[in-house]
């Protein structure tokens, strides 16, 4: 395998990685109010990362699509996930229009622990197995048809850690004090918008699971 398919494969990867998705949209909303949880967030999306970009590399990732059964069962799962987590984003949002947060400290702890944010995160990484089939049309074609495993792993290991510093420089950007300062009034609207994103989101990966049933 070239450095130039090698090169490629990470860049088609930060691509994926910066489209805007949950998985972006999740991390702004974290870090708007806490620099500690959007990366934590952030962490946990990427254990999703190189779950997926394992079964990529490694072949697994054909028996999804020789079985479309299980990915339909995987997206109705999954969207179902992010219908609910846009909900309770919306109901936070409007709980936050009633009572807002006195300061930036209230707002961040309102959040939760950082280990259920990384829950969170992983949970919504791992609700989209859309990025399989990304991986797959993109990456797998530049693979060589037997890789040894120490390319797999570094190929796996690059991807999930190439990802995860740019999610960390989103992270470290937005969660700058004058930028949480200057966000605080619009938390609601934040939590709110970025919960219907998450519900549309969610019924469209269910409605893609029920079509290719």
């Amino acid at each position: 395998m070239s450095w130039s398919a090698f090169a490629a494969i990470l860049l088609m990867n930060l691509v994926g990685a910066a489209a805007p998705g949950p998985d972006i949209v999740l991390v702004t909303r974290y870090a708007t109010r806490s620099r500690r949880h959007a990366i934590a967030a952030a962490t946990g999306i990427q254990v999703g990362v190189l779950f997926w970009s394992s079964l990529t590399v490694f072949g697994a990732a054909a028996l999804l699509t020789a079985f479309p059964g299980v990915l339909s069962l995987i997206q109705v799962v999954g969207g179902c996930f992010l219908v609910f987590m846009g909900v309770l984003s919306i109901r936070s949002g409007l709980e936050l229009r009633k009572h807002p947060p006195q300061d930036e400290d209230d707002a961040a702890a309102r959040l939760g622990s950082v280990g259920k944010v990384f829950r969170t995160g992983l949970a919504t990484n791992l609700s989209n197995p859309k990025i399989v089939l990304f991986l797959a049309a993109l990456v797998a074609p530049l693979l060589p048809p037997h890789p040894p495993i120490w390319l797999s792993i570094a190929l796996v290991l690059s991807m999930s850690l190439s990802s995860y510093l740019l999610f960390v420089f989103l992270s470290t950007v937005i969660s700058t004090r004058a930028i949480r300062r200057r966000l605080l009034a619009a938390g609601p609207w934040i939590d709110i918008g970025s919960g219907t994103f998450f519900v549309v989101a969610g019924c469209a990966l269910v409605w893609a699971g029920i079509q290719a049933a």
